[in-house]
């Protein structure tokens, strides 16, 4: 397994990027850290379960990514909130989220 770590700096913060078999991985306690660096846990939590940050990943998602399926997220938009299916719905997030952070650093790159 390859692995190699880099930093970007985003409002005068750090953040760590993980990029492992060429995918990156973006810390997002670095950004929790930002609002809240003795509750970190907290942040990551409350905004994973939080409707309006899946209703943005969807916004997202459907102006940068040519392949999203808005019937597929429709089905994870529905659950938002909800205790069930919660693994299912965190690999969703995390594939939203690895995706927007590709996107993200094509863009900072070019």
């Amino acid at each position: 397994m390859r692995k190699k770590n880099s930093v970007i700096e985003v409002l005068n913060t750090e953040v760590k990027i993980n990029t492992i078999e060429e995918k990156d991985y973006i810390s997002i306690t670095d950004i929790a850290r930002f609002k809240d660096s003795a509750r970190t846990d907290y942040i990551i939590q409350n905004w994973l379960r939080n409707r309006n940050t899946i209703e943005f990943l969807g916004i997202w998602e459907h102006l940068n990514n040519p392949d999203f399926n808005p019937i597929e997220f429709d089905g994870i938009k529905k659950q938002a909130g909800l205790n069930s299916s919660q693994p299912e719905r965190l690999q969703k997030l995390n594939q939203i989220a690895i995706q927007q952070m590709a996107l993200l650093l094509e863009n900072h790159i070019s």
